[in-house]
């Protein structure tokens, strides 16, 4: 989500430091798991915040892909292989097109494999919120991917 490294290590180290400082205030509402990952993105949200005030361009290269995501391309492969993998980085390319939301919610619910109400706890929104944010981006990302290259 914060699409670098050393970034999303920083980010990790802070999730884990806050959690450990709130793990006493923590009363049960939610899953310890859903609890966590609503630290986490307010790390990301803050990090991200930071990142735009600092810096004049958010783009890691001119395409808007992150190399750091890219699949390794392998030199002996099948063309439904290559076909797959230029598939692959067109999607995460894509996805970091996605405003930050409707990303959140597509990492949270695909990559993270939360439920929509997990989903929607650490979000720190209703579940239809999630539903609708979810349907919004998947129709952008099946319209973008359907565009030639």
């Amino acid at each position: 989500m914060l699409r670098d490294a050393e970034k999303a290590a920083d980010a990790t180290q802070e999730t884990a430091l806050r959690f450990l400082k709130q793990l006493p205030a923590f009363r049960g509402d939610s899953q310890l798991q859903t609890w966590s990952v609503g630290i986490a993105l307010n790390v990301v949200r803050e990090q991200r915040r930071k990142s735009f005030r600092d810096e004049t361009t958010s783009l890691n290269c001119e395409d808007g892909s992150d190399p750091d995501l890219a699949p390794e391309r392998s030199s002996g492969g099948s063309t439904d292989a290559v076909e797959q993998e230029e598939q692959q980085t067109k999607m995460r390319s894509i996805l970091n097109t996605l405003p930050d939301r409707q990303r959140e919610a597509v990492t949270l619910r695909f990559f993270e494999e939360l439920s929509v109400e997990e989903t929607a706890t650490a979000m720190g929104c209703a579940v239809g919120t999630v539903k609708a944010t979810v349907h919004q981006a998947l129709r952008a990302l099946k319209l973008k991917m359907q565009q030639p290259s």
